[in-house]
């Protein structure tokens, strides 16, 4: 898949579409088994970035698996050291947790948040 994909005009209403749908009351709680919102802030823009991903769970932590990770870049915000990252509306509440995305020999890219 290529980069345009992601940055097409459509991808924001996408989005919008996804978020209403995790606000939902009945909705929001099936939909919201496998994606959450996340909240962060760029390193180089300083720009706050919200975005709906899919997760899963591993323990502790919460994992989520970039798609296509060549074709966007909101993952790297969190390679090296990783950076801070709220998880919106994620067992009913809001929480600030700490994130680390690495990839492995495939290019596969995982983002591991680990509550604080």
């Amino acid at each position: 898949m290529g980069r345009a994909m992601f940055t097409s005009p459509v991808v924001p209403l996408i989005n919008r579409v996804f978020f209403a749908l995790l606000d939902a009351p009945l909705v929001g709680r099936i939909v919201g088994r496998g994606l959450t919102k996340i909240r962060y802030v760029g390193r180089r823009s300083g720009k706050t970035v919200e975005l709906v991903v899919g997760y899963r769970r591993s323990r502790d932590d919460i994992v989520i698996g970039v798609a296509a990770p060549r074709g966007k870049t909101w993952w790297r915000n969190f390679l090296g050291e990783g950076a801070p990252i709220e998880l919106l509306g994620i067992d009913g509440t809001d929480r600030i947790a700490h994130a680390t995305a690495t990839r492995d020999e495939r290019g596969r890219v995982t983002v591991t948040v680990r509550r604080t």
